[in-house]
């Protein structure tokens, strides 16, 4: 891993405080984050909280960064632990849903965004507790036991959750109709 000479001079700027590298550092790391919070915590309002307050913790803890990382893990840390925070505060519970959600009306189309748009309405109707564990391992690319360490879980809690998540997305698309469009 490589940081480059325009990262390491962006963070030292920052953590000298100069106003132009915190909003570049923002600007640069923002909108990838926010996607995360949004995947995380699906309400956009919520998102935007999440995202400020991760911003608040990275520029107040940017002292800390040892270069061992790329600005954006670092980033995406804090942002991933707060979304997670979040939730727990919200009482994310780990269990099973008995109960199939509904997603937006499906009609015909063979637009790849409108398929997408299918499977991510579906995850976000997802439990919480299912939602996270599934966005962290397909979206964010922690492995089983990075989520463990996260969310304070077994290992084996965390692969569980997983595959009944990937089973209650496949039940939710299947239900409304949606698993065909998919494979358009």
């Amino acid at each position: 891993m490589v940081i480059s000479l325009d990262d390491k001079n962006l963070i030292n700027d920052c953590i000298a405080g100069k106003r132009d590298a915190q909003y570049q550092l923002y600007k640069k790391y923002s909108k990838a984050m926010f996607n995360i919070c949004l995947r995380m915590v699906t309400d956009q309002s919520e998102a935007e909280d999440v995202l400020q307050n991760s911003f608040i913790d990275v520029f107040a803890k940017l002292k800390y960064f040892r270069f061992e990382s790329t600005p954006g893990a670092w980033i995406k840390r804090i942002v991933v632990n707060n979304c997670i925070n979040y939730l727990r505060k919200s009482k994310v519970e780990f269990q099973s849903a008995d109960y199939i959600p509904e997603v937006a009306d499906t009609s015909e189309s063979d637009d790849v965004n409108f398929n997408i748009d299918i499977v991510k309405k579906a995850i976000n109707v997802l439990p919480d507790g299912y939602r996270m564990i599934f966005c962290l391992y397909t979206m964010e690319g922690y492995d089983h036991g990075e989520i463990a360490e996260i969310l304070n879980i077994s290992e084996s809690t965390s692969k569980s959750q997983y595959s009944r998540a990937r089973s209650k997305l496949y039940e939710i698309l299947k239900s409304n109709g949606s698993i065909d469009l998919i494979y358009q």
